[in-house]
This record gives C-alpha cells, structure tokens and sequence, in this order.
C-alpha cells in the first residue's frame, strides 16, 4: 500500500505572482523610510550586488502593500489618534510630478498629525494636494480637544469643540530673527533683545517644571507665566505704535499680538505645552527623505508614502526597531483574515504587547530613540 502523501499548505504570497517577500520589501521600506535612501541609490545598491531590482519594481510593492496591508491599520491608528484629548499637528511641502490637471512643478501637502504624551503615540502623515482649511476639518471630523499648531490660519477655521494652541518658539524665532539683523553693539538692551528675553524666561520656566506632576505644573504656571505674559503683552502693546510695520521686529511684534490667545492657550491645561515642536520633530523624517527623493511620481505613490511614514514614525515612537516590525507585519498580514475581522489588527498595531520580543527595542535604546 502505497504511503499517501501530504503536502503542507504553503504560505499567502505577500504580492501574487511577484518576487516581492517580507524580509526583502521590510529592507526597501526601511532603506527609504528610516534612512532617506532613495529607490533609484537602492537599485545602483542591487546592482553592486549583482541582482538586477528596477526602482519601478520596488515602487510598485511599496503602493500594493500600503493599499492592502498597512492602510487597514492607519485607518486603526487615526481612530486611536481622535480618542486623545491633546494633539500635535504641521504641514509642509511635498511635489507630485503627475497630479491629474495639475503642474509637475506645484506644490502639494505633506499633513501631520500625532498625539502628546501618550503610552500609545500616534504619529499621522496624510497627502493632499493643497494646504486648504477643509483638510485637518474632515481628518480631525468629530475631535474634541486641545490642537497645538502653529500660526497658519487654516487651523483657526475648525470647529469650536477643537481648542487651539499656539506655538510660543514661532513667536521667539521671530524675535531672534530680528535681533540678528541689528549690528552687535545695537542689540544690547535693544527693544528685540527684551521680546527675546521674555520668550526665553517663558520656556525656561517650561523646562524647569517639565518633570513635575500636572498639579504642581499647573500652580507654577499660574504663579510665575502668567504674570510674566501679562507684563509681556502690556510691554507688546506699548511698543508696537512705535515700530516700522515692516521692520523684523515690527512683525515679530504684530505677530506675537495677533496670536496672543493662541499662545498662551497653554496655561489652560498642565498636559499642554508652550511650543509646537513636537510636531516640528516628528515631521522632520519626511522633509530629510524629501531632500534626497525630490518628489513622487504620483498620487498612490504620495499616499503610499504617507501610510508608509505613519507606521515608520510610530513604531519608532512606540519603542520598535521598524525593519523587525515591519517584517513582522508582511509575514502574518498574508494569512490573516483581517479584512472580515478587523479585530485581528489589533495585535499588530505598534503599542501591541502581542509584537514579538525581538521588534522592541532595549529600553534604554527605546528612550533615546522616542527623544531623537
């Protein structure tokens, strides 16, 4: 009697009838994401290694799994954004050379969105194609909270259940801006110098009750910021009918005035901060990658990129090493049925205590990692 045989059940191809395999497309994704290596160095790098991987190739697999495997598990990440009370967000420039009706040459937006202390931080790419108001009011559709930006007006349109906080480095920049420009023996007790030094005594106040708990942070501030803003914004107020409009230092003034309720938003919560930075940082990845990568082809490749950065800066967020996360995800995502049940992306997502030991990093690492 002939012994039966019995064939195994091989595992979902990551892309149908494509080469593409977990490891292979986690090391495209963290060459490109991670370490701002563009696909076309990518391929010179195949080539060296005597394998022939057009960058069109690796574009593609980019596209396909951002669409089938990472875009389910945004989509999770911005419902567990909206839940927080306090968050972050930016915007800044990105070029797409083949945007239907659209000039190769224009401008289209790069958004960010993340969350404030968190034990589940969220950072949110998304792409659109202008920097319109309508954008943040449909990706932040049914927020209630506190929204640090930065001065741009579009931020101020949203609705009133959305309380905005300004961003007091804006503010100081200017005035630094302004005191630069003076000759040396000019700036001393000069009018820009004092704004600067105002700014300066806020923050570092900041950074002196930065580790303290929420009540003891909130007493400070109502003891020592407070009354230094309102000395700041009598001073603002006296000073600017004296300044050239268009001088630096008359629109670091106007810009402080006309931003004041924005800016001082921050003494009404102690979770809150005096500075947008923290949206300043998380963007700063995709603006190195934009440096060296110029522009993308098109729009799926644009929105790739922003699903693609999402997953990126979280995981680096959440204390992951990406290229382990990520390989991770492209080798369960296959056989999983989370398309009929949802619930199974919860294991995956970058906070999950069900990731594999060897995606975290060391603690120490994790913390340095979360800072840089």
């Amino acid at each position: 009697i002939a012994t039966p045989v019995i064939k195994a059940s091989a595992p979902a191809a990551l892309i149908k009838g494509s080469i593409a395999s977990a490891s292979l497309v986690a090391g495209v994704i963290n060459a490109k994401y991670v370490n701002s290596m563009p696909l076309y160095r990518q391929e010179k790098e195949f080539a060296r290694q005597g394998v022939y991987l057009p960058r069109q190739n690796m574009a593609n697999w980019l596209i396909r799994c951002a669409d089938d495997y990472f875009k389910p598990l945004y989509e999770r990440m911005r419902q567990e954004l909206l839940t927080n009370d306090v968050l972050y967000a930016d915007e800044t420039t990105t070029q797409v050379l083949k945007e239907p009706g659209r000039k190769p040459t224009s401008n289209s937006y790069m958004w960010l969105y993340r969350t404030g202390r968190s034990d589940r931080p969220v950072v949110l790419f998304e792409y659109q194609q202008t920097r319109a108001a309508e954008h943040p009011k449909a990706f932040l559709s049914g927020y209630k909270g506190y929204l640090h930006v930065d001065g741009y007006a579009a931020y101020h349109a949203l609705p009133k259940e959305i309380v905005i906080v300004g961003c007091f480095a804006h503010a100081r920049r200017k005035f630094d801006e302004a005191l630069k420009v003076m000759s040396e023996k000019d700036r001393v007790g000069s009018k820009a110098e004092r704004g600067l030094q105002y700014c300066n005594t806020l923050f570092a106040i900041e950074r002196e009750i930065q580790n303290l708990s929420d009540e003891k942070r909130m007493e400070i501030r109502k003891e020592r910021s407070q009354l230094l803003l309102e000395e700041f914004h009598t001073w603002l107020t006296l000073v600017e009918p004296q300044m050239l409009p268009k001088s630096k230092l008359g629109k670091a003034i106007h810009y402080t005035l006309d931003q004041w309720k924005y800016l001082t938003g921050y003494l009404l919560d102690p979770r809150l901060s005096i500075s947008n930075n923290l949206a300043e940082q998380s963007i700063r990845p995709f603006t190195i990658g934009r440096k060296n990568s110029l522009f993308s082809d098109t729009p799926k490749g644009a929105f790739a990129s922003a699903v693609i950065y999402s997953l990126v800066e979280s995981a680096k967020a959440n204390g992951l090493k990406p290229y382990v996360y990520f390989q991770y995800l492209l080798s369960r995502m296959p056989d999983m049925n989370f398309k009929n049940d949802p619930d199974k992306l919860e294991s995956l997502l970058p906070w999950s205590a069900d990731l594999p030991e060897d995606c975290w990093l060391p603690a120490d690492s994790a913390k340095n990692s979360q800072e840089n």
